[in-house]
């Protein structure tokens, strides 16, 4: 959706100039696309670690062509905890222990795509197993011990967001700069005439234009994204770590679940109908 959206800027702002009777080779002005968009570049550069600008690069990617997690993964996600749950409850820990060490290789992981494709809820989940299969922890071990995982997870990913959004806030300052170097160049030719200077200073504008497009245009609006999708992101450790709370306080696999179940939006919820065909599809299949 998000280049979608991208789309729908270009074709209505410039549509727009164009059916106005504007001419695009006015706005086409190379350098002050080089001077804003380097500058912002450069100082995204200065202000951040080469971890943030790494991440920021790639959650902006994720934001314009990723989209959240739907109904169908939400259930996907509790059908496979509720199977792995039942695994645990009648086989024992060491018959679990296969699957959470190498989940690329678990027969159970690779029936669910959506899943294994995300690593954060990957790890998520099968490093806490290991931690208390391998040691005595309380239910409130665990919450303590998701908790702090997930505030990390966010702490990093919203440094990240934050880069971008303080990207955005300082482009129409960056177009004002290159505005004003176009008029301090438009100086040097006050005597050669109306349209030469009308020239000059309306590509000198294009550079004022340029930032405030891009800071509420585009890069404004992938920050935004970008926090919509940490949020969407949370939900899913969320729905995981209400799961294996439960667990650890001796839940049935099926009370399991439907704590991860209720800690869903109701937006995207399975319904309980649809989670219980899920699990007794489970069921069959064991």
């Amino acid at each position: 959706m998000g280049i979608i959206g991208g789309l729908i800027v270009i074709v209505c702002v410039f549509g727009g100039f164009i059916l106005g009777g504007g001419h695009m080779h006015v706005v086409w002005q190379p350098f002050e696309f080089m001077i804003i968009g380097g500058a912002s570049l450069g100082g995204f550069i200065i202000a951040n670690s080469m971890t943030t600008v790494k991440l920021s690069i790639k959650m902006s990617i994720a934001a314009l062509i990723g989209k959240g997690p739907t109904k169908k993964d939400y259930l996907e996600l509790l059908q496979m905890m509720f199977q792995l749950f039942q695994i645990f409850r009648k086989e024992g820990p060491q018959a679990v222990e296969k699957h959470i060490e190498e989940p690329n290789s678990s027969e159970i992981f690779k029936a669910y795509p959506s899943f294994l494709k995300n690593h954060h809820a990957v790890e998520f989940l099968c490093d806490t197993m290991k931690v208390t299969l391998s040691a005595d922890l309380s239910q409130y071990d665990v919450d303590d011990l998701l908790d702090t995982d997930i505030k990390v997870m966010h702490q990093a990913e919203h440094k990240a967001q934050h880069a971008i959004q303080t990207t955005a806030d300082g482009l129409p300052g960056l177009g004002i700069v290159a505005a004003v170097l176009g008029v301090v160049h438009t100086m040097s030719y006050l005597t050669a005439g109306v349209e030469k200077i009308g020239e000059l200073v309306g590509a000198a504008l294009i550079g004022t234009f340029l930032g405030v497009l891009m800071c509420y245009g585009f890069i404004g609006p992938i920050g935004a994204k970008i926090s919509s999708d940490i949020e969407d992101q949370g939900r899913i450790l969320s729905v995981i770590k209400a799961a294996l709370v439960a667990l650890q306080r001796g839940a049935p696999p099926i009370v399991c679940v439907e704590f991860g179940r209720r800690s869903i939006f109701p937006s995207e919820r399975p319904t309980f109908e649809e989670m219980d065909v899920a699990t007794k599809e489970t069921k069959k299949a064991a």
